[in-house]
């Protein structure tokens, strides 16, 4: 590259980071009309997706100076945002997590964020949605050098008119072909689905449609059961994603967005023969709380009941 070519390409990028910045409006004295800086938002965020951290992971996530990273803890700590417990399995470590305060003032910053981005989804034609997610993903595969960056297959992103016509028809396929369930399931996905468009909550409810160059491969739904407890339902892995950690990622997903917004408690129905799916909520800390034999779907089977408290 000549030193002219050089020259324009750094012009280039200074010229883009300068739009973006504008767009996304970091350049305020609080982001997204909230109280928080955007370094102290990228803090509050890892906390809500985190079950707990340490002050060395956060610091190593954002790439923070220490300094500077203990004195937005401070004030946090000193705002009633976190609280600091002594690791059970090393005593000279301390977990951070976000007090119910401190949901409480991510949960409008990560709504207006949302909206945000939503807003700017809808300017955009389905065909550049996706030119624009493909240009993302090419950005990050250039300039980054960890592997789950670069090696991501797929993005979530929110439900839109044509998805859950998708969900039933998938789940009514897989199911069918692998577990031999017939149409009784197809039109209890299509229950559920309906209900949720129908009294859909966009401050307390959720359903994540993964992605993969325009393809739909994933979902998963969480739902509100009462003021304190929500629901999670349909989560759905194409065979070709799974072992990728996509229905990982959706669990988490869903569990810090509850999190996220005040509820308690998380609850799910299942069956016994559904084990990668078993699997997955137990990791995520859901418990076992009871079982029945039921005849549903053409078959024998063992609902299970899980739940999680948050």
């Amino acid at each position: 590259m000549s030193a002219l070519d050089f020259d324009q390409t750094v012009a280039a990028m200074r010229s883009f980071n300068r739009f973006y910045t504008k767009q996304i409006g970091v350049l305020q004295e609080g982001l997204l009309d909230s109280p928080f800086s955007l370094t102290e938002s990228r803090v509050l965020y890892e906390l809500a997706h985190r079950e707990r951290s340490t002050a060395t992971e956060l610091g190593n996530e954002l790439a923070l100076d220490p300094g500077y990273l203990s004195r937005i803890l401070r004030k946090f700590e000193q705002q009633g945002l976190i609280e600091k417990v002594a690791s059970e399995s090393d005593g000279r470590q301390t977990l951070l997590s976000l007090t119910s305060a401190g949901r409480a003032a991510f949960a409008p910053l990560d709504e207006r964020s949302r909206g945000q981005i939503g807003d700017f989804l809808a300017r955009l034609v389905v065909d550049d949605q996706r030119r624009l997610m493909a240009a993302m993903r090419t950005i990050v595969g250039l300039l980054s050098d960890r592997a789950e960056d670069q090696s991501a297959p797929y993005i979530l992103r929110p439900h839109r008119p044509g998805d859950m016509g998708w969900v039933v028809h998938r789940q009514g396929l897989l199911y069918a072909q692998e577990y031999g369930w017939d149409e009784t399931f197809e039109a209890l996905v299509a229950e559920i689905v309906a209900k949720f468009v129908q009294h859909f909550d966009p401050k307390r409810e959720r359903c994540w449609i993964a992605e993969r160059d325009g393809e739909i491969v994933g979902s998963i739904f969480l739902v509100k059961e009462s003021e304190a407890v929500a629901k999670l339902r349909l989560l759905y892995v194409e065979k070709k994603m799974r072992g990728q950690g996509l229905g990982r990622h959706l669990v988490k997903e869903c569990i810090a967005f509850a999190r996220s917004v005040g509820y308690r408690k998380m609850i799910l129905w299942t069956n016994d023969i559904l084990g990668a799916a078993r699997h997955l909520y137990e990791e995520a800390g859901f418990r076992l709380i009871e079982e029945e034999r039921h005849h549903s779907f053409g078959k024998d089977l063992v609902g299970q009941y899980w739940e999680l408290e948050l």
